[in-house]
């Protein structure tokens, strides 16, 4: 990642109803959810949340399908772990870290 789509993401974390619901869509793996059940688990009006998932998609953190009439949301768990990537790259000193503990997910397996 670059720092401009860095700071887009950290940006589009850096707000209590965006974490909520990223996190609550890498819980939910790559079925995503959709917006109503999002709305429902999370207590936030629709239209509040459909300004949090715009900019969480803006960001690339989230994808949005269609089913139907629903929009279906979930994590990029691509632009996930390329962030986690990023913030890490320098762990360490440039030393090789011991990676026992740390997880990445693909399409929300994690190892």
């Amino acid at each position: 990642m670059d720092n401009p789509a860095v700071v887009s993401a950290l940006a589009a974390l850096a707000q209590e109803s965006r974490l909520a619901a990223f996190r609550l869509l890498v819980q939910a793996g790559p079925e995503g959810m959709a917006a109503t059940r999002i709305a429902e688990a999370l207590g936030i009006p629709p239209s509040s949340l459909s300004f949090h998932l715009k900019e969480l998609t803006h960001a690339q953190l989230v994808n949005q399908n269609k089913a139907g009439r629903s929009l279906i949301y979930s994590a990029n768990f691509a632009t996930m772990n390329g962030l986690l990537s990023f913030l890490t790259e320098n762990c360490c000193g440039g030393a090789p870290c011991s990676t026992a503990g740390l997880s990445t997910c693909s399409q929300g397996e994690c190892s």
